[in-house]
Protein backbone atom coordinates (compact mmCIF):
# COMPACT_ATOMS: atom_id res chain seq x y z
CA UNK A 1 0.00 0.00 0.00
CA UNK A 2 1.49 2.99 -0.78
CA UNK A 3 0.90 6.70 0.43
CA UNK A 4 1.24 9.93 -0.68
CA UNK A 5 1.88 13.05 0.99
CA UNK A 6 -0.12 16.58 -0.32
CA UNK A 7 0.02 18.87 1.88
CA UNK A 8 3.44 19.12 4.15
CA UNK A 9 1.49 20.94 6.58
CA UNK A 10 -1.61 18.17 7.09
CA UNK A 11 -1.08 15.36 9.04
CA UNK A 12 -3.24 12.92 6.92
CA UNK A 13 -2.17 10.76 4.43
CA UNK A 14 -3.92 9.97 1.37
CA UNK A 15 -3.98 6.84 0.94
CA UNK A 16 -3.53 5.06 -2.84
CA UNK A 17 -5.52 2.34 -4.19
CA UNK A 18 -2.99 0.59 -6.73
CA UNK A 19 -2.18 -2.58 -6.30
CA UNK A 20 1.79 -4.07 -6.29
CA UNK A 21 1.84 -6.79 -8.67
CA UNK A 22 6.09 -7.09 -8.63
CA UNK A 23 6.01 -9.67 -5.76
CA UNK A 24 3.29 -11.49 -8.30
CA UNK A 25 5.13 -11.32 -11.14
CA UNK A 26 8.21 -12.74 -9.19
CA UNK A 27 6.32 -15.65 -7.85
CA UNK A 28 5.25 -16.26 -11.43
CA UNK A 29 8.73 -16.06 -12.76
CA UNK A 30 9.93 -18.48 -9.70
CA UNK A 31 7.35 -21.17 -10.54
CA UNK A 32 8.52 -20.60 -14.11
CA UNK A 33 11.77 -21.61 -13.68
CA UNK A 34 10.75 -24.81 -11.07
CA UNK A 35 8.59 -26.19 -14.10
CA UNK A 36 10.83 -25.53 -16.58
CA UNK A 37 13.63 -27.43 -15.00
CA UNK A 38 11.23 -30.52 -13.34
CA UNK A 39 9.55 -31.36 -17.13
CA UNK A 40 11.90 -32.46 -18.58
CA UNK A 41 13.17 -35.15 -15.37
CA UNK A 42 9.10 -36.35 -15.42
CA UNK A 43 10.35 -38.17 -18.57
CA UNK A 44 12.17 -41.25 -19.10
CA UNK A 45 13.97 -42.93 -22.29
CA UNK A 46 13.65 -46.26 -20.42
CA UNK A 47 13.41 -49.41 -22.31
CA UNK A 48 10.93 -51.53 -21.68
CA UNK A 49 10.28 -54.98 -22.29
CA UNK A 50 6.84 -55.78 -22.52
CA UNK A 51 5.81 -59.18 -20.84
CA UNK A 52 3.24 -62.12 -22.05
CA UNK A 53 0.24 -62.40 -21.01
CA UNK A 54 -0.81 -65.26 -18.92
CA UNK A 55 -4.37 -64.39 -18.89
CA UNK A 56 -6.74 -67.29 -19.97
CA UNK A 57 -7.51 -67.90 -23.48
CA UNK A 58 -10.52 -66.40 -24.81
CA UNK A 59 -13.24 -67.93 -26.67
CA UNK A 60 -13.01 -67.32 -30.46
CA UNK A 61 -15.84 -66.25 -33.03
CA UNK A 62 -16.98 -68.86 -35.09
CA UNK A 63 -15.43 -66.61 -37.85
CA UNK A 64 -12.97 -64.15 -37.05
CA UNK A 65 -11.56 -61.48 -39.14
CA UNK A 66 -7.61 -61.11 -38.65
CA UNK A 67 -5.55 -58.72 -40.07
CA UNK A 68 -1.84 -59.15 -40.26
CA UNK A 69 1.15 -56.73 -39.92
CA UNK A 70 4.06 -58.55 -41.45
CA UNK A 71 7.89 -57.27 -40.11
CA UNK A 72 8.19 -55.53 -43.53
CA UNK A 73 5.07 -53.77 -42.91
CA UNK A 74 2.80 -55.47 -45.43
CA UNK A 75 -0.92 -56.08 -44.73
CA UNK A 76 -2.98 -58.69 -45.15
CA UNK A 77 -6.64 -59.10 -44.07
CA UNK A 78 -8.11 -62.75 -43.73
CA UNK A 79 -5.49 -64.27 -46.31
CA UNK A 80 -5.55 -61.41 -48.78
CA UNK A 81 -3.32 -58.71 -49.21
CA UNK A 82 -4.27 -55.29 -48.37
CA UNK A 83 -3.07 -51.88 -48.60
CA UNK A 84 -3.85 -49.22 -45.53
CA UNK A 85 -5.29 -46.89 -48.48
CA UNK A 86 -7.74 -50.32 -49.14
CA UNK A 87 -8.33 -51.65 -45.56
CA UNK A 88 -11.40 -49.70 -45.39
CA UNK A 89 -13.04 -51.16 -48.66
CA UNK A 90 -11.74 -54.73 -47.60
CA UNK A 91 -12.78 -55.28 -44.06
CA UNK A 92 -16.85 -53.43 -45.20
CA UNK A 93 -16.54 -56.37 -47.89
CA UNK A 94 -15.51 -58.98 -45.40
CA UNK A 95 -17.53 -58.12 -42.45
CA UNK A 96 -20.86 -57.39 -44.57
CA UNK A 97 -20.41 -53.24 -43.48
CA UNK A 98 -21.14 -54.47 -39.75
CA UNK A 99 -18.93 -52.47 -38.03
CA UNK A 100 -19.59 -53.81 -34.10
CA UNK A 101 -17.66 -57.31 -35.50
CA UNK A 102 -14.32 -57.72 -33.60
CA UNK A 103 -11.53 -57.32 -35.83
CA UNK A 104 -8.01 -59.48 -34.00
CA UNK A 105 -4.78 -57.95 -35.11
CA UNK A 106 -1.65 -60.31 -35.53
CA UNK A 107 1.49 -58.13 -35.47
CA UNK A 108 5.11 -59.38 -36.01
CA UNK A 109 6.80 -59.07 -33.09
CA UNK A 110 9.73 -56.92 -34.64
CA UNK A 111 7.31 -54.22 -36.05
CA UNK A 112 7.56 -50.99 -34.84
CA UNK A 113 5.10 -49.91 -32.58
CA UNK A 114 4.39 -46.81 -34.45
CA UNK A 115 2.63 -49.36 -37.27
CA UNK A 116 0.23 -50.77 -35.26
CA UNK A 117 -0.82 -47.71 -34.03
CA UNK A 118 -1.11 -46.32 -37.18
CA UNK A 119 -3.25 -49.58 -38.04
CA UNK A 120 -5.64 -49.08 -34.92
CA UNK A 121 -5.73 -45.22 -36.46
CA UNK A 122 -6.88 -46.66 -39.71
CA UNK A 123 -9.45 -49.19 -38.12
CA UNK A 124 -10.83 -46.80 -36.03
CA UNK A 125 -11.14 -43.79 -38.47
CA UNK A 126 -13.16 -46.92 -40.91
CA UNK A 127 -15.28 -46.97 -38.26
CA UNK A 128 -14.20 -50.50 -36.14
CA UNK A 129 -13.74 -49.80 -32.64
CA UNK A 130 -13.50 -53.42 -31.70
CA UNK A 131 -10.42 -54.28 -31.90
CA UNK A 132 -8.45 -57.45 -30.26
CA UNK A 133 -4.61 -57.91 -30.21
CA UNK A 134 -3.15 -61.54 -30.88
CA UNK A 135 -0.66 -62.89 -29.04
CA UNK A 136 1.29 -65.79 -27.95
CA UNK A 137 -0.34 -67.57 -24.92
CA UNK A 138 2.22 -68.31 -22.30
CA UNK A 139 2.33 -71.88 -21.30
CA UNK A 140 2.91 -72.02 -17.26
CA UNK A 141 6.16 -74.32 -16.12
CA UNK A 142 5.06 -77.22 -14.22
CA UNK A 143 5.25 -76.60 -10.74
CA UNK A 144 8.15 -77.85 -8.26
CA UNK A 145 7.76 -80.53 -5.95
Amino acid sequence: MATKLSDLDSDELDVSHEINVTPFIDVILVLLIIFMVAAPLATSDIPVQLPTSSTPAQPKPDKPVYITLQQDKSLYVGEEKASLDDLRTTLDRLTSNNHEEKIFIRGDASVEYSGIIELLNELRAAGYTKIGLVGLEKTSAPAPQ
